[in-house]
């Protein structure tokens, strides 16, 4: 079911903790590599073991935006979490800027971080598109380089290490922010003794691991909410319509037949990703490529268009639902999920205070 990454706590339950940002309502991609594991943990994780999900709107304002925008982005992230079916019964789901533990804890361990170890960090470099062997000596780079971007893994290592979690459900790419945790646990418990816990990386494997789902219209690219051609995604709360024409428009090739060749064939490679990730038969896309050789691009898309809408369906009704309800339901849930990150928080944070001498 699932590879565990480290020596996993054989004191206490398992906690495992995992985070969104407020971007607006998840395209194909954030739910293929991530959203779609966070339900299927509810399912094959025993009961007892905790599973905390975060909307972290404190980490999508280390680029500015307008506060209406980033209200309403939460609201919908909210919504979009509970249509595809997190149950609030089994998981806690909060805002994170309801919880100032997280900013409390950032602080302390901010006076243990090392700043060495920051500036190797890739993603305030991409964020700034510089390349990664830059560095803030550079006074071009330090002028635009604000500090909430560049501490940010601080704040990330908070969001983990004040739930005490023990797990964190990542891809392959993103195990660097899990090493920052871990560092910022061993500085904070070198200083001041063993108190925080030490996460380890939990990698799902549910189904065949699948290529990171790219861009429909520049398959050499990340699928983003970013990118200016809103036919270079699907949404997760898009039409069956829309999933259709999106996916006709997409960039493949003049190659005929099938392979699978994410260097000389992205576009076709991108649709057997995707295909894959929806398969009931768990193949992955070289097994289908084969199968599905003498295909053409169109029928291929055709094939793709059936798999999503399927894999989609009944998430964009509930979403709709959500949102036209009104406040309350969401309201409800939202105070709920904070009273319990609460409680979870103070918990590491009173033992935090007391080793430090607050």
């Amino acid at each position: 079911m699932q590879k565990l990454a480290g020596k996993a706590s054989a004191v206490r339950p398992r906690v495992i903790f995992s985070g969104i940002q407020p971007t607006g309502v998840p395209h194909l991609g954030n739910y293929i590599g991530a959203l779609r594991q966070w339900v299927q943990l509810q399912h094959h994780e025993p009961r007892e073991t905790k599973l905390i999900y975060s909307i972290v709107d404190l980490h999508a304002i280390t680029m500015p935006q307008p506060p209406d925008q980033l209200r309403r982005c939460k609201r919908e992230a909210l919504a979009a979490l509970l249509a595809i079916g997190i149950d609030p019964d089994r998981a806690t789901i909060f805002h994170q800027s309801s919880v100032p533990a997280h900013s409390e804890l950032m602080w302390i361990l901010s006076c243990t971080a090392s700043v060495g170890y920051l500036s190797r960090m890739t993603q305030w470099k991409s964020k700034l598109n510089v390349s990664e062997g830059s560095t803030f000596a550079d006074r071009t780079i330090a002028s635009r380089l604000k500090l909430g971007l560049f501490s940010y893994p601080v704040l990330q290592a908070a969001d983990i290490l004040i739930h005490r979690a023990t797990h964190v459900p990542v891809g392959h790419d993103q195990q660097q922010h899990i090493e920052f945790a871990r560092e910022c646990a061993t500085n904070f418990n070198h200083a001041y003794g063993s108190h925080l816990v030490l996460p380890d990386v939990l990698i799902l494997d549910f189904k065949a691991p699948v290529r990171r789902v790219m861009s429909l219209t520049d398959p050499t690219s990340k699928m983003s909410k970013s990118h200016k051609l809103e036919r270079s995604r699907i949404l997760i709360t898009d039409s069956p319509r829309e999933i259709k024409a999106k996916i006709r428009s997409a960039l493949t090739d003049s190659i005929p037949g099938m392979s699978y060749d994410t260097v000389n064939r992205p576009g076709i490679s991108n649709l057997l990703d995707i295909l894959s990730s929806f398969d009931a038969g768990g193949r992955n896309p070289e097994q289908l490529a084969g199968e599905y050789r003498d295909l053409s691009p169109k029928q291929l898309k055709e094939l793709v268009t059936d798999s999503v809408v399927a894999g989609l369906d009944g998430i964009r009704e509930r979403y709709i639902e959500l949102l036209t309800a009104g406040d309350a339901r969401l309201d409800q849930i939202e105070a709920e999920g904070t009273r319990k990150a609460r409680e979870s928080a103070e918990e590491t944070m009173q033992l935090v205070r007391t080793a430090v001498g607050l």
